[in-house]
């Protein structure tokens, strides 16, 4: 059993406090065969979430602490939405649709739960190209 309270939220903003990245995931998986992606996402204000995508599958965000912007973004790199989650406001997360370019920035220490279909990697998951 994985218990996601205070003491496991706690551990990991302290990991993510001494990550070059200012963040830290949790695999929730149970086994090897799990063929999905279950996460729990540390971030730290700081962190760079660099504009990427996953082409393949939605990607499920639900909010647990903390205030955090979800940015979606044109074929150029262009911010054309936005999605503030706070849950104390009654925003509790957002579905990404596949295929749309994407970051997240938190604006103060939050922790997302994140979901998405098939096996790392076989999302087709790429990064937005700055230099295009």
């Amino acid at each position: 059993m994985i218990e996601i309270n205070n003491k496991l939220i706690s551990d990991l903003f302290g990991q993510a406090a001494v990550s070059p990245r200012l963040r830290q995931n949790y695999d929730l998986r149970t086994s090897s065969e799990d063929g999905s992606q279950r996460m729990l996402n540390a971030l730290l204000p700081g962190t760079v979430v660099p504009i990427h995508r996953h082409p393949n599958s939605n990607e499920s965000v639900i909010l647990i602490r903390g205030k955090v912007d979800e940015i979606f973004y044109d074929e150029e790199g262009n911010e054309i939405g936005r999605c503030h989650l706070n849950p104390s406001a009654g925003s509790f997360g957002c579905v990404v649709p596949a295929g749309a370019w994407h970051s997240v920035i938190p604006l103060e220490p939050s922790v997302i739960y994140e979901a998405k279909d098939g096996r790392y990697g076989e999302d087709g998951s790429e990064t937005f190209d700055v230099s295009r």
